[in-house]
């Protein structure tokens, strides 16, 4: 099992993660979020360096300006691009990094046909629905809406938490698992002991 783990603003919250063993960390580039970073870019490349060669450093995206992106990836030397709005897959495409694309799991949506509208995504990860809110609601949905065997590999967001992945993973399958809020003291502001729990029940299920 794969783990993420979003929203860092601090380069300590960076080094955490890494020793817990996460295999990704995620910067958020979306004003409107408390865990915005996209202000202090020498801070978002100053982590991406310290990371080391094999955790990816994950950028996270909400309908951004294809020219403003390409500045932040001009400063900030990001591995993979995380779209979080209604982006088309030839938009998603244009930046030459790989990327996945964001589901958040309204009623009715199909995953499967969102898989098939973005063949060149790397991984589609599915996140709770909540009208105006393009991420980070910190709250989940139900589990079983996530296909088995998706042509994709699925990444699943939304709510997790230490208490709660293992179950997550057992009934998902899933590639990958990402959270934010679940492992904070505060917006923004991680907490150790959240974030080592949090992997180490990730991989329980392995």
């Amino acid at each position: 099992m794969r783990t993420k783990i979003c929203g860092i603003t601090r380069l300590q919250d960076a080094r955490v993660a890494v020793e817990a063993g996460a295999d990704a960390i995620g910067l958020v580039f979306y004003p409107p979020s408390p865990r915005d970073i996209s202000e202090n870019l020498s801070l978002a490349a100053e982590i991406t360096r310290e990371v080391g060669p094999f955790v990816t450093v994950v950028g996270l995206v909400v309908n951004p300006d294809a020219e403003h992106l390409n500045r932040i990836l001009g400063k900030v030397p990001l591995h993979t691009l995380q779209f979080h709005g209604d982006e088309t897959e030839a938009f998603c495409l244009q930046f030459n990094r790989s990327y996945i694309k964001a589901v958040r799991m309204k009623q009715g949506i199909n995953v499967n046909q969102q898989i098939a509208a973005y063949p060149s995504a790397s991984g589609i990860l599915l996140d709770a629905y909540k009208k105006g809110t393009p991420g980070g609601t910190g709250e989940s949905f139900d589990w079983g809406r996530v296909p088995l065997n998706a042509k994709k590999p699925i990444v699943l967001a939304g709510g997790l938490n230490p208490g709660n992945v293992t179950t997550a993973v057992r009934i998902t399958e899933a590639y990958a698992v990402d959270v934010s809020g679940g492992v904070e003291q505060s917006p923004g502001v991680k907490s150790a002991s959240k974030v080592r729990a949090f992997v180490e029940h990730a991989v329980m299920e392995n």
